[in-house]
């Protein structure tokens, strides 16, 4: 090869987007040692046309060109073959998207493709107009088990992975035919494992048809589902069999399920549990499901069939803007509709052959899902191409506040996103969207003191799909709104979807967060967050937790008009939500307090007055709010034996604050919680303690607290956001 042609792909080496180096390859298929092979495909749209460029690989001869419709086609084509490190194809498939080329020389081959060059090595894209009904079966259950999506180790990886199914044609399904419940053999069910995802790429559900899907519990023998985290899936229609057997941060929405056995595993013995979880915009046709084992669960806005009869979960389980929900009892809140609501975007390919993101819009007082057979639902369609900017693994902070500033939205896909310094949205209407369960990660540098997210008060910002982690000492991990927020955004309020903060866990060195979120934004809506102080991790856990991984506070709103959905917050050492705002609802709260307060000294509250802290806090300040459907478990095991919480949930004794259908009962320890609210209610120690509605009772009031929150002392001066 030339010098000439030497300099031209260095400077290749700095621009091109890579492909994938590992997965898009069969067994056969191989790279040359460790060295990377840069490839290039540019698209001219006048005259139809594809060039391929790439760097050397081989020894001698012509590289081979083939070409697929899709990366796993079942036939590839020879399109020919040439010395130089360039090809054009003149004559490519009608869609540009569906041309795949293999470059062969010797016994190596890469692979070059528009998909992989714009959303990178970790979104895997199917298509069956080109492959078998098995063939995205086989490779995400090879997957699974290959890299240890499903086991132990599977839940502290820093893998991602999307699979992206395109539309069926032709009457065509991905469903390789089976039987049974998804988590038999005999089913051939697709296994999701942890920071996976399944996406449709058609306008509505039935556009993309699978045939079962089994999210495999690792912990006892499949019995246990409580570690089966980080998973999602959206906008398919499930044939056969869905066996969503999670619990936290697991998101399933805008389904279509034509038949489901169970909610849950049946592999195991008859002990199962669960402490999930979250399903949203669904429709159940044929048989309703059952949540049997779960602890609680959460479920909007979706239908099934006629009946009201009971579909399992223990202790609080909440039906919003559900039709055919079962009837109220001390387990089961059902409530008629969703106030306000904004569906969570999502990635699609338009009748134009191009990668677009639906927007939905805003609804209120909704009942029943947000689309039809025939119709996505109301909202907004963007260009990928021209409103967006694709994050792939390895870009930085300044990269993503770079498009941001640009005004561009920003789609990552799946990776582990090492950060310098915060992401800050700080326009209104911005996007952040992420597939994958993408990681935005504070790395320990000194001068990364601030935090992950941080969003100026704006109308209609939307963040979505992301899990926040923290390798280092900041103040907040996601900050919604200045300190001084008091915008108006009742017309276009902000949205949260999808979120996950986690405070330890993953880190080896000693943090100290103060806290996780902060909502000081008025109209804010979070549809489901898991904020989690883990209580294990991949470091050694015990005693040296309480003082490793530090975290004062999971959730503080001090916004007014804020509106949440399905809010699981577990184990931070004061109050795990304290809520200063007015107006406040939330529907749907599950909790554990902290494994490891070492002793009752080191965890009391209102001045030492107080054994504990309350997992809910409601300050004395706050004249108006509303709660339903509220859980917190006493597993007091890290401690010398003699820990307890006096309190689940404190509120002052105002007639406009309320709080609805609370439980409290212990799973493991010694410890209990001993009333459920401001001092009612009874102690777990005897067992499940229920008080169906607390506003203005006979109660104690908690003592008047001044809280110490975040400031903007706090904040490093290089950073400024008000621009």
């Amino acid at each position: 090869m030339s010098k000439k042609i030497i300099s031209l792909f260095a400077v290749f080496t700095f621009m091109m987007l890579l492909c994938s180096f590992v997965s898009p390859y069969s067994a056969s298929e191989k790279i040359e040692g460790n060295k990377k092979i840069h490839r290039k495909i540019v698209y001219n749209k006048k005259k139809h046309s594809l060039t391929l460029t790439w760097s050397a690989f081989g020894t001698s001869g012509n590289y081979a060109i083939t070409r697929g419709g899709s990366r796993l086609a079942s036939d590839f084509v020879s399109v020919g073959s040439t010395s130089k490190l360039t090809f054009i194809d003149n004559k490519p498939n009608t869609s540009k998207y569906e041309n795949y080329y293999k470059v062969s020389r010797n016994d190596i081959t890469i692979i070059i493709s528009l998909e992989n060059q714009i959303f990178g090595d970790n979104m895997y894209f199917y298509d069956r107009k080109y492959e078998k009904a098995e063939t995205a079966r086989n490779e995400i259950n090879s997957q699974f088990s290959r890299i240890g999506l499903g086991g132990a180790n599977g839940e502290w990886t820093t893998k991602r992975q999307a699979y992206y199914f395109k539309p069926n044609v032709n009457g065509q399904t991905y469903d390789v035919g089976g039987s049974g419940s998804a988590s038999s053999a005999e089913a051939n069910a697709i296994e999701l494992g942890f920071y996976s995802h399944i996406g449709g790429l058609g306008k509505v559900p039935s556009d993309v048809k699978l045939g079962a899907i089994f999210t495999k519990p690792h912990l006892s023998g499949g019995a246990n589902a409580t570690c089966t985290f980080w998973r999602s899936v959206e906008n398919v229609e499930v044939m056969r069999d869905f066996s969503w057997t999670v619990s936290q941060s697991t998101s399933a929405r805008r389904l279509l399920i034509e038949s489901t056995s169970k909610y849950i595993s049946d592999i195991g013995n008859t002990n199962f549990w669960g402490s999930g979880g979250f399903i949203a915009d669904a429709h159940y046709t044929t048989s309703r499901p059952n949540w049997g084992g779960q602890q609680q669960w959460y479920t909007r806005n979706t239908v099934f069939p006629s009946g009201s009869g009971a579909m399992g979960g223990s202790y609080n389980m909440v039906w919003q803007g559900c039709v055919n929900s079962p009837q109220a009892d001390e387990a089961n809140s059902p409530i008629s509709t969703t106030p306000i609501i904004r569906e969570k975007p999502f990635l699609f390919i338009d009748n134009d052959g191009e990668y677009k993101v639906f927007v939905p819009a805003w609804q209120k007082d909704r009942v029943g899902v947000s689309w039809s057979a025939t119709d996505m639902g109301k909202g907004e369609i963007q260009d990928l191409d021209t409103k967006w900017y694709v994050a792939k693994e390895g870009d930085t902070d300044v990269e993503v506040n770079a498009a941001l500033k640009a005004g561009k939205n920003i789609f990552f896909t799946p990776g582990h996103y090492a950060l310098n310094a915060p992401i800050q949205v700080n326009r209104k209407d911005a996007i952040l969207l992420g597939a994958g369960i993408a990681s935005v990660t504070l790395e320990p540098t000194e001068k990364n003191t601030w935090g992950c997210i941080y969003a100026d008060d704006k109308d209609g910002i939307i963040i979505a799909g992301l899990l926040m982690d923290s390798f280092n000492s900041t103040t907040y991990q996601v900050r919604i709104g200045n300190e001084r927020a008091n915008a108006d955004h009742i017309a276009d309020p902000i949205l949260l979807s999808d979120i996950t903060c986690r405070v330890g866990g993953v880190q080896s060195k000693n943090i100290q967060i103060q806290a996780s979120m902060q909502i000081n934004s008025n109209n804010v809506v979070g549809d489901h967050f898991w904020l989690w102080r883990a209580d294990h991790g991949s470091q050694k856990g015990g005693d040296a937790r309480w003082t490793r991984d530090r975290c004062k506070n999971g959730l503080i709103v001090a916004g007014n008009d804020v509106t949440l959905y399905a809010l699981f917050v577990e184990h931070f050492q004061e109050y795990e939500v304290l809520w200063l705002g007015e107006r406040g609802r939330t529907f749907f709260f599950q909790n554990e307090p902290p494994y490891d307060a070492p002793n009752q000294a080191s965890w009391s509250s209102q001045g030492g007055r107080v054994d504990g802290y309350a997992a809910f806090k409601v300050a004395n300040s706050v004249k108006e709010h509303h709660t339903i459907g509220m859980g917190s478990y006493a597993v007091f095991t890290g401690t010398d034996g003699n820990v307890n919480k006096k309190n689940g949930f404190e509120i002052p004794n105002n007639p406009n604050v309320k709080l609805e259908k609370m439980c409290i009962t212990r799973f493991a320890g010694s410890g209990n919680i001993q009333n459920v609210i401001n001092g009612t209610g009874g102690s777990t120690a005897t067992g499940v303690k229920r008080v169906a509605v607390y506003s203005n009772g006979e109660g104690t009031q908690p003592f008047d607290e001044e809280f110490t929150l975040p400031n903007r002392e706090s904040y490093p001066a290089y950073i400024s956001m008000e621009k």
